[in-house]
């Protein structure tokens, strides 16, 4: 994330006619985020039908759990196991997000001398995500204490593009702008098809993009330095 993102989400959804109420874009600018961190999700209220610009815990959490901490990793979700997996049947019905970033690093290599890159857009414009999410409510907390939910988000995966595919065996499933509104409609019921169809719209997208590799980091690292090309340093 970086400080151009808060207005080109701000122009996003002005865009649609849909400006909630209360409109905060105000995210700072980060240039490393770890799973469990929080994410900049973008949602379609089903109760309210507003667009919300939320922070969400990066690591969806289904309601039914009964920690935040669990057993096996869920900060992406493999497209193709949507229908066959408990944890994400009932996200994709109707929670379902838009995950926005400016770009995002991928590791090869064997473990301890990996070499990162980072893959985005040429041009640098915002990419968005297909995410799913779930509200988790900590029952350690009381019912008036407002962090009592927990928004939960994970990032939808696929078969990587041949373009990447020498990087990484997987990439996100990133949408086009145009399709948006269409994959986070809560009025839509999801399902396994709807998700195919989020891959297809994404191979296109995918085989677009452009990736450099950069200087290895730690993860308490950060700043627009992680990103600049190593040949360019």
């Amino acid at each position: 994330m970086d400080d151009k993102v808060n207005a080109e989400i701000t122009e996003f959804v002005e865009a649609t006619g849909r400006r909630p109420e209360e409109w905060t874009a105000n995210w700072e600018a980060d240039y490393n985020i770890a799973p469990t961190d929080d994410i900049p999700v973008l949602i379609d209220s089903p109760k309210t039908r507003e667009l919300r610009f939320e922070r969400a815990h990066w690591s969806l959490v289904p309601s039914w759990s009964d920690t935040l901490k669990l057993k096996f990793p869920t900060f992406n979700a493999r497209a193709e196991e949507i229908a066959e997996k408990s944890t994400w049947k009932k996200p994709v019905q109707s929670h379902r997000a838009i995950v926005l970033a400016r770009g995002y690093y991928e590791w090869q290599g064997p473990k301890g001398s990996k070499t990162p890159f980072f893959i985005r857009y040429p041009e640098g414009r915002l990419m968005g995500f297909a995410g799913l999410y779930s509200w988790w409510r900590d029952h350690s907390k009381a019912d008036d204490d407002p962090d009592r939910w927990v928004l939960t988000a994970t990032i939808l995966t696929s078969d990587a593009v041949q373009t990447l595919a020498d990087i990484h065996d997987r990439n996100p499933v990133i949408l086009p702008e145009e399709m948006w509104q269409h994959w986070i409609d809560p009025s839509i019921v999801g399902d396994q098809a709807l998700v195919d169809e989020a891959v297809r719209a994404g191979v296109a997208e995918a085989e677009t993009l452009h990736f450099d590799q950069v200087a290895p980091f730690k993860t308490s690292d950060d700043g627009p330095q992680l990103i600049q090309p190593v040949d360019a340093a």
